[in-house]
């Protein structure tokens, strides 16, 4: 009998003893068939499962093999809870995403999926970029006592500067590719970010919410579960 080709992929199960977290699947060009092996193995190792990147069709396709899944169509993103949380069952860790615009809201919520794949629930604040200074104030009681804070804004990127500056915690800045042409498909952004005076301002990739959410979560993580910590 003819050898099985090997599966072009290879799971990394023992992350979460190394890392925290399992390994997070990134769903753009992975076909169907390659994605629900995947997810197969990662559930049946007891991993809680992100996928992130994934379009509407493929997510509706794994409804059948996966009923329990949960796809948020505006981030993109799948999720299965396979097992109890790396952390405990109840949401922990205070962290908070603020966008600078509706348009940036893809993103957040890409973020936002990540948090809650981590057992953080964070809370959002929306619109409030710099276009409008007199909307952040009224949300500064709610940037008190956080781990973190993601600011996810475009164009020229200023929020997440001025976000530093009134509050005590790390800020994950999180540039999109909203903007016009002077924007660079999000570089005009990213550059301002890097750029920030702020000293507890930090910066990931364009269009990044996934990481900005991950590395929000870490920090929660070491806060809340020092002894859990990676």
């Amino acid at each position: 009998m003819q050898d099985q080709p090997p599966e072009p992929f290879t799971l990394d199960l023992d992350r979460q003893q190394r890392c925290g977290f399992p390994e997070v699947v990134y769903g753009e060009g992975k076909d169907l068939v390659t994605l629900t092996k995947i997810i197969g193995q990662l559930r049946e190792n007891g991993t809680n499962v992100l996928v992130t990147r994934l379009d509407a069709d493929k997510a509706e396709q794994l409804a059948s093999p996966y009923p329990d899944g949960q796809f948020n169509a505006l981030a993109r993103t799948w999720r299965l809870d396979v097992s109890q949380p790396a952390l405990d069952r109840q949401p922990s860790g205070a962290v908070t995403i603020v966008t600078a615009g509706t348009s940036d809201l893809p993103v957040a919520e890409e973020a936002r999926e990540t948090l809650r794949w981590m057992n953080v629930d964070p809370k959002m604040v929306h619109d409030v970029g710099v276009a409008g200074p007199h909307r952040l104030p009224a949300h500064l009681e709610s940037l008190k006592n956080l781990d973190a804070v993601v600011v996810v804004a475009g164009m020229e990127g200023a929020l997440p500067s001025v976000v530093g500056g009134y509050v005590d915690c790390p800020v994950i800045a999180v540039p999109t590719s909203v903007g016009y042409g002077a924007n660079f498909g999000g570089i005009t952004a990213l550059l301002g970010m890097l750029n920030s005076c702020a000293a507890n301002v930090t910066v990931v990739n364009v269009d990044a919410g996934f990481k900005g959410g991950y590395i929000a979560g870490l920090i929660a993580q070491r806060r809340h579960h020092p002894s859990k910590a990676p």
